[in-house]
This record gives structure tokens, C-alpha cells and sequence, in this order.
């Protein structure tokens, strides 16, 4: 993905970043709601610091022989501390000939955070810092989160911390303590949606309200089989038809569009404007808390639809308490 243009929607937040470059804490929490692109800024910055030849400048050149190796994901001054499941980039910290028949873990390991400290603790290999990104950083149980924690408390002088985070509040208070703080609020709508037609998504706008205001995850929705998914799930809520379920994996979307159609008749209902569909007209102010009543028990059911369970019975009792409307 080119990167410039999402730095172009978060200025205030890179040039506050690139202000802290002459005097840097050791580590960084970049936090805000998922799909903003939190990671991509913590990349773009990480490549900024590594730089070889950036002088003064207020981004990296692309050019040098840092930034190629950077780009290739293969710099030796960089780790990334990603779960298993998810991860984009090289697992450090395992042994595969232990490991061969393990299913991928969906929380960083302590092995991994192990490993960074060994990697850490080594001098630069092209005589700079040395980075770790952590992300998504409350995918740590305790274990894990102690063993980064020792780090953090007493970082080499080279190393660098950088802390992507969905939901600070659930990091240890004593990680948070030790990092200075980096909001990602949502961008300009406008200009939100500028960036994802430049992408060659259509009805942009209406993407970007359904992501909340998220740009990544509206191109997400927009472009990839996540769309078409939550197209049907809001044919199968407009018509309350649990027999159209017809497999597992139609849950979840399905669960999302009905979440977000009774937060959205509350706040057209409350205040007159809804979020994740702007036309949503409200009713009787109190109609509301039955909305609510409803959007809080789907964010329960939520927690269920992984479970191997009859996906129609699911259906049928997530659309059994949609208010009328």
C-alpha cells in the first residue's frame, strides 16, 4: 500500500510524531479505534527514524539502502511483535521443529517477547536504533505483557518501543506508565472519503458511515469479501429471515449490520442524526431504549458466533428481539 496518502489524513499526528525525532522518549503508544491505520503510521515513522538519509526532512527518502530493506520488510534493526494468527510480517522467538504441528497463537507469546529483549540488547547492526512494533499490543496475556514490561523499564539506549493499540485500557497500567501517549483520532470525513475514491471505491461515503469513520476499514468493507457479506446480512435483517443463514460464517456480519441498525434508530431517535447510516430516520424518542437494549444484547450474542453452534437457531434468536420499526 502507498503510505503518503493515510499519512495525508492524520498531518496533526505525523508532525507531532516527527517533532519528537530530536527528542525522543523510548517508547510510543499509538492508539485509537481499529481501522484508522494506526500500524501504517507507526511503520511510516519507524522508517523515518531508520533512515539514512533523511537530514531534517520531515519523511524518510525511500531511496537509501535502510529504507529498501525496510520497505522489503527485511531491516535487521526492526522486529515486529504480532500474534501468530494475524501476523504480516517474520515470527520471531519460535522453533518450528518444535512448533511444526501447533496451531498459530492469536495472542503474542512470551517466546516472542523474550526474544526481543535478547534482539534488544544486541548492538545495531547499521549503527543506529534498534525498533520494535508491538501490535496490536493488548494481544499480550500477563506473561507476556511482565516480560516486555522489563524492556520498557530499562531500554537500551538505542531501542525504540512503538505501541499500536486498539484499547489502551486493556494494557497493563504500569506498560501505559512508560509510554508517551499518541491519539489517532478519526480523520475528515471529506477527505476520508477523497482517499478511499482514489482507490476506486464506490459509494465511499456510505462505506466510511458503515466503518464509523475508519478509512481502512471502509476500504476493507468496500473492496473485499467482508462487503459482500455484510450486503447480505442487511438483506437478511430487512427481511428476518433466519432460514436465509445458510452457514457459520455469515454470523458475525450478520451480527454487526443488526448492532449497528439499533445503535443507529437510537441515535437518529435521541439526536436526530444516525452514524453508520446517515438516512436512518428516527422515531419516538422512546423507542430509544429499546434500540439500545437491543444493541447491547447483540454485542453479547457476539461473543457466540464463533462457537459451533446451528447457525439458523443463532440467526433466528439474534432476529427474534429486533424492535419494530
Amino acid at each position: 500500500m502507498d503510505r503518503s496518502p493515510l499519512i495525508d489524513l492524520y498531518k496533526d499526528v505525523w508532525n507531532g510524531l516527527v517533532s519528537k525525532v530530536g527528542r525522543l522518549p523510548h517508547a510510543l503508544l499509538i492508539h485509537g479505534m481499529p481501522g484508522l491505520g494506526k500500524l501504517e503510521l507507526a511503520e511510516r515513522f519507524a522508517q523515518l527514524l531508520l533512515c539514512e538519509k533523511r537530514g531534517a526532512g520531515r519523511a524518510a527518502c525511500g531511496s537509501c539502502e535502510a529504507c529498501r530493506w525496510f520497505l522489503a520488510d527485511d531491516h535487521p534493526d526492526v522486529r515486529y511483535l504480532e500474534p501468530e494468527a494475524f501476523a504480516r510480517h517474520r515470527i520471531f522467538g519460535r522453533d518450528p521443529e518444535k512448533e511444526e504441528d501447533r496451531k498459530p497463537s492469536v495472542q503474542i507469546r512470551i517466546e516472542q517477547a523474550r526474544a526481543l529483549a535478547d534482539f534488544l540488547n544486541l548492538a545495531s547492526y547499521r549503527g543506529g536504533r534498534r525498533v520494535a512494533v508491538v501490535c496490536p499490543a493488548e494481544d499480550m496475556n500477563e506473561a507476556t505483557a511482565n516480560a516486555l514490561l522489563k524492556g520498557l523499564e530499562e531500554p537500551p539506549s538505542s531501542a525504540m518501543f512503538l505501541l499500536v493499540s486498539h484499547r489502551p485500557s486493556l494494557l497493563l497500567p504500569t506498560i501505559r506508565s512508560r509510554c508517551v501517549p499518541v491519539p489517532v483520532p478519526l480523520p475528515d470525513p471529506l477527505a476520508a472519503t477523497k482517499w478511499l475514491e482514489g482507490r476506486g471505491v464506490k459509494e465511499a461515503g456510505r462505506w466510511l458511515a458503515f466503518a464509523g469513520g475508519a478509512p481502512l476499514r471502509a476500504l476493507e468493507y468496500a473492496t473485499g469479501p467482508r462487503g459482500a457479506a455484510i450486503e447480505r446480512a442487511l438483506q437478511i435483517a430487512a427481511a428476518r429471515d433466519p432460514a436465509a443463514v445458510t452457514d457459520r460464517e455469515e454470523l458475525e456480519p450478520l451480527a454487526e449490520v443488526l448492532q449497528k441498525i439499533a445503535l443507529d434508530r437510537a441515535f437518529a431517535a435521541l439526536c436526530g442524526a444516525a452514524k453508520y447510516a446517515p438516512a436512518t430516520k428516527g422515531g419516538e424518542r422512546g423507542d430509544a431504549r429499546a434500540w439500545l437494549g437491543y444493541a447491547r444484547e447483540i454485542g453479547r450474542q457476539r461473543l457466540l458466533v464463533r462457537h459451533p453452534l446451528n447457525p439458523k437457531l443463532l440467526a433466528a434468536d439474534l432476529l427474534s428481539g429486533l424492535p419494530s420499526a
